[in-house]
């Protein structure tokens, strides 16, 4: 007979020591170790000076009485609401940045579908087309209100006089328009930045199947290009109304507020140092703050799906 040998059993892996953290919870401390301290500097630069506003809106608070000030609820809030001169302001911002936004949109996407030929020199343009975006936003109202608004040597009245045209006083005369033509110069080549990059991510061997199929210039960008760009068209709206909403630079340089140009950014900065109101002005700061957290959600979202697109392709 021979005998039958089973083979050894295996032995079992050692069982790991007690309250021995898994490797997995290491490394992801690993990983987010080195964001904490950017964390903590956000938190106490941005959170901590918004939840004291938000805490500052709620009293009835005049710098110039300390000693009187009190709680006040929603109050303040009722009054941004209801104060004429604040609501007057709001419907400024609202104008302010829905003229801007479309005006810069409309312009940047011309600009876009120039730059996106190819032609001699293309490099140099777009250099010069991007170079307003790159002035700081106080130095481009200077000049637009001393290069080209003086009615005295400016620019534009020095073209006008040249052709035998009126010398209107610009910023007098349209304010808002003025304050509205210095914020399109300084955002349309952002917008075309979004947009040409929109179109340089387009599939062109479906336009050049279009374009064998008989389609003209025309029917490509209205049932191909146009489509292809809501997206990047969304984005570039939602990002510029965050910043026009709280533009302060052109209103404060070109007109200071006055002849109906006051927006809530302005409005806010009148009643904090000059009415030294400060629960007033931290109310319309926190309103102020919520549309632009409301715009904000928005573009995160647009910015999700063209991410989710770009990864489906």
């Amino acid at each position: 007979m021979t005998a039958i040998t089973t083979p050894p059993a295996a032995a079992a892996p050692p069982a790991p020591a007690a309250g021995r953290p898994p490797s997995t919870r290491l490394r992801a401390w690993a990983t987010r170790a080195p964001l904490l301290p950017a964390l903590i500097f956000m938190i106490v630069v941005t959170q901590l000076p918004f939840v004291a506003t938000l805490v500052i809106s709620f009293l009835d608070w005049n710098s110039l009485y300390p000693d009187a000030r009190r709680f006040a609820g929603f109050s303040n809030y009722g009054e941004v609401l209801t104060d004429p001169d604040l609501r007057r302001s709001v419907w400024t911002t609202i104008v302010l940045t829905v003229t801007v936004v479309l005006v810069s949109l409309v312009l940047g996407l011309l600009l876009a579908l120039l730059l996106d030929r190819r032609f001699r020199g293309r490099g140099v343009v777009r250099t010069l087309l991007i170079a307003p975006f790159l002035v700081v936003p106080v130095a481009a109202a200077l000049l637009w209100k001393h290069v080209l608004f003086n009615p005295e040597y400016g620019l534009f009245n020095g073209l006008l006089h040249y052709v035998g045209g009126p010398q209107p006083d610009w910023l007098s005369e349209m304010p808002l328009l003025a304050v509205e033509a210095s914020l399109i110069w300084q955002w349309t080549p952002f917008m075309m930045l979004i947009l040409l990059a929109g179109l340089q991510s387009r599939d062109h061997q479906q336009i050049e199947a279009a374009r064998v199929d008989g389609a003209s210039d025309w029917q490509i960008f209205r049932h191909l290009t146009l489509p292809h760009l809501r997206r990047y068209l969304e984005l570039g709206a939602l990002l510029g109304s965050i910043y026009i909403v709280q533009n302060f630079d052109a209103v404060f340089t070109l007109t200071s507020g006055g002849l109906g140009t006051a927006n809530l950014p302005y409005t806010v900065y009148q009643t904090f140092y000059q009415a030294h109101e400060n629960g007033l002005a931290s109310a319309a700061g926190v309103l102020v703050v919520i549309g632009s957290i409301i715009i904000a959600t928005f573009a995160l979202r647009v910015v999700s799906s063209l991410f989710r697109e770009e990864v489906s392709r």
